[in-house]
């Protein structure tokens, strides 16, 4: 799928962005470790660099994780506009059966800024207590909680929070968040093929669970660059933008980590004036108003503060007001390293003598779980054929080697929110003569699905599968 971008691109240079600190940046990520899956970086409106790291495309979504609660704080601003509702009004205000028998002042005194901010007074996240199955429903689970503190006087990290959010905008609108949001958000900007988990309730999980492409962040991030303002067309008011990224609420002294910046709603504070929306594993729109600049980037990391260190002092730090003279072999050497990006595959050596003697032969596999199927893998030159028979069907995956192929298959489970294949990448090697190893990544969540060894030396062949999620 060709994905129409309404972005436009020009030469980092030209915007006051050398290719060398873009250079150095991608170096400097690599060479740390951390596995990024891709990156965009807007100057003045305009794309001056992007890449995607194989087997990962521009074309495919990815879960942003608790960068979906920037979007959730964005349908609220949108309903603050429209004059549903306010912030200050109370959050039992909206679930009037669903209270619980005593209502504590804490509880009363509940705002939606609070729920925005982070501030309910709860002394830790609700969002496991509100899916725990016991039937009485999402709000009546978040509205029957101990508030400990007062709302407003501290910060706790609450996704459960967020959820509620979600909540509100169904019950004042009569829609999901992502369906009131598509006409008033999505659709303006451009932002196609969205997909966005629903809780048990049939809510929008407003904490997490929106899926979109890395150009649909740097859209959503340029927006508020320009202060709720897309093609000339004020799509979210200038007021929400500025209080929905202004500190709301203290998270620690404003040194040097970016998590003690301060949170308004729904957003972080950084250092150096930026903002940013933040999900697991390194989701980013970071947003830098002085430079009028925006990266977005999708990852699979665990140490988010080195991914944050390295925008700031190899890009923040490059950029100049006025546009740099640079040498063609700096702008080739960009060109080449983003068209060359790629996660390398764990195993690499794509021949072995066993393969003419396993080539096309069926095995019987039967996973820990008691689970039996069959396999049979059928190489061809640089890929090969996997094939898995089970209890519900027959599967076919593309496994490239040495090298990442990518395949659709319901096999491993459908898209959330909608009824589609998960997309996955499978790379296979020989790790010796005798044993063949199949690596299978999800391409729309930044972690890895797991891998299957096969050992070939015995009389009795031997397949194993090992989660990595």
């Amino acid at each position: 799928m060709q994905v129409l971008s309404t972005l436009p691109r020009k030469d980092p240079a030209s915007l006051g962005i050398p290719s060398r600190a873009i250079l150095n940046f991608i170096d400097a990520i690599e060479e740390s470790g951390l596995e990024l899956h891709s990156f965009m970086l807007l100057r003045h409106g305009c794309v001056a660099a992007e890449g995607w790291w194989a087997p990962y495309r521009p074309e495919f979504r990815h879960a942003l994780y608790s960068l979906t609660k920037s979007f959730t704080s964005t349908g609220i601003g949108l309903a603050v506009m429209e004059g549903r509702l306010s912030v200050d009004d109370p959050v039992i205000s909206f679930f009037p059966d669903d209270l619980p028998a005593e209502i504590s002042e804490n509880l009363a005194s509940m705002r939606i800024r609070h729920l925005l901010s982070m501030s309910t007074g709860h002394a830790e996240d609700t969002a496991g207590k509100l899916f725990e199955g016991t039937g009485v429903g999402e709000a009546r689970a978040f509205l029957g909680l101990p508030v400990e503190y007062q709302p407003g006087t501290r910060f706790v990290y609450n996704s459960g929070a967020s959820h509620m959010l979600s909540a509100i905008i169904t019950k004042v609108t009569g829609q999901t968040l992502f369906d009131y949001l598509k006409p008033r958000l999505f659709e303006p900007l451009g932002i196609e093929d969205a997909t966005w988990d629903l809780s048990p309730g049939g809510i929008n999980t407003g904490g997490w669970g929106l899926s979109i492409r890395t150009e649909d962040i740097a859209r959503f991030g340029q927006l508020y660059l320009n202060l709720g303002v897309w093609r000339g067309k004020q799509i979210i008011s200038k007021e929400w933008v500025r209080e929905a990224t202004s500190v709301q609420i203290s998270t620690g002294d404003g040194g040097a980590s970016d998590w003690a910046q301060g949170y308004g709603y729904q957003f972080w504070r950084c250092r150096h004036g930026a903002y940013r929306g933040d999900g697991l594993f390194g989701q980013s729109c970071i947003v830098m108003p002085q430079q009028d600049a925006v990266v977005a980037i999708t990852a699979g990391v665990k140490d988010m503060q080195a991914v944050l260190n390295h925008v700031w002092d190899r890009l923040l730090a490059a950029m100049g007001s006025e546009p740099v003279a640079e040498s063609d072999e700096d702008r080739e050497a960009l060109a080449r390293k983003v068209s060359s990006l790629a996660i390398l595959p764990p195993v690499t050596r794509c021949d072995s003598p066993a393969v003419q003697r396993v080539s096309g032969r069926h095995f019987s596999v039967t996973s820990p779980g008691g689970d039996a199927w069959d396999l049979t893998l059928s190489f061809d030159k640089d890929q090969c054929l996997v094939e898995i028979d089970d209890r519900n069907g027959h599967y076919h995956l593309n496994c490239g080697l040495g090298r990442w192929l990518v395949s659709d298959t319901v096999l491993l489970g459908s898209v959330p929110g909608t009824s589609g294949a998960m997309k996955v990448a499978l790379s296979g090697g020989w790790s010796n003569d005798n044993t063949f190893q199949i690596t299978i990544r999800s391409i729309e969540v930044p972690h890895l699905l797991g891998k299957v060894i096969c050992h070939f030396g015995d009389d009795i062949p031997r397949v194993e599968y090992q989660e990595i999620r």
